[in-house]
């Protein structure tokens, strides 16, 4: 892509902050930056949302979205807890949720239960995004994944955690035509580079998640 026709990609990323080791100084300074580069979002663990939520300001179509991950990052836990969780997030002020869904019920072909798992939190009314580890499950499983995730009116697919390989575009040229047009896509893992996030994009990606969103920033306008 010429680097007179790139997009800006400072409005597609989710900044992320997902790393447990990090406190309150780390979240400060993640926010501040979202702000000043004009991020799409910042995404953080839901302990952190009235924090961030302050730092934000308050909700504004035009302004940095918040954006609380549930049931991050395996998905491991039941339905129940991830709601309690999804709601606390919302209570607190998130704007979005990036939300793990039950792999085992996958795995087991408990279609059902995984569907009723993910439209108790889209229920809740915020868009959400749902982590479909693309890259480490079957095809027929991906397949399945989507249809249940378009099902129950997830505003976006995202490729993974960013716990895995990083992301290629062939994923999610691929997610897009699984899409069909019924959700939009997110990307993320190991979004190293400049030229790697504008192949994304590319590629059909309308955000990007990533711990790198400063230094892509930078490099894209010099």
């Amino acid at each position: 892509m010429p680097p007179s026709q790139s997009p800006d990609l400072a409005p597609l990323i989710d900044h992320a902050l997902l790393d447990p080791r990090q406190g309150q100084q780390a979240v400060e300074q993640c926010c501040q930056e979202a702000l000043h580069y004009g991020f799409a979002g910042v995404c953080l663990a839901s302990r952190w949302m009235p924090l961030g939520r302050r730092l934000l300001g308050d909700r504004s179509p035009s302004k940095t979205k918040l954006v609380s991950v549930v049931g991050f990052p395996f998905g491991a836990v039941v339905g129940a807890i991830k709601r309690v969780e999804a709601e606390f997030a919302t209570e607190a002020g998130a704007d979005e949720l990036d939300l793990v869904p039950d792999f085992a019920l996958l795995i087991d072909g408990e279609l059902t239960a995984l569907h009723d798992e993910i439209a108790a939190i889209v229920e809740l009314g915020l868009p959400v995004k749902l982590i479909l580890e693309a890259d480490q499950i079957s095809s027929s499983q991906l397949e399945a994944l989507v249809e249940v995730a378009l099902d129950a009116g997830v505003a976006y697919l995202k490729t993974g955690s960013g716990y895995g390989p990083a992301v290629a575009p062939a994923l999610v040229e691929r997610l897009k035509l699984l899409a069909r047009g019924q959700a939009k896509l997110k990307a993320s893992g190991g979004i190293r580079n400049l030229e790697q996030a504008l192949a994304l994009v590319q590629a059909g990606a309308e955000r990007l998640g990533t711990s790198r969103g400063v230094a892509l920033a930078k490099e894209q306008r010099g």
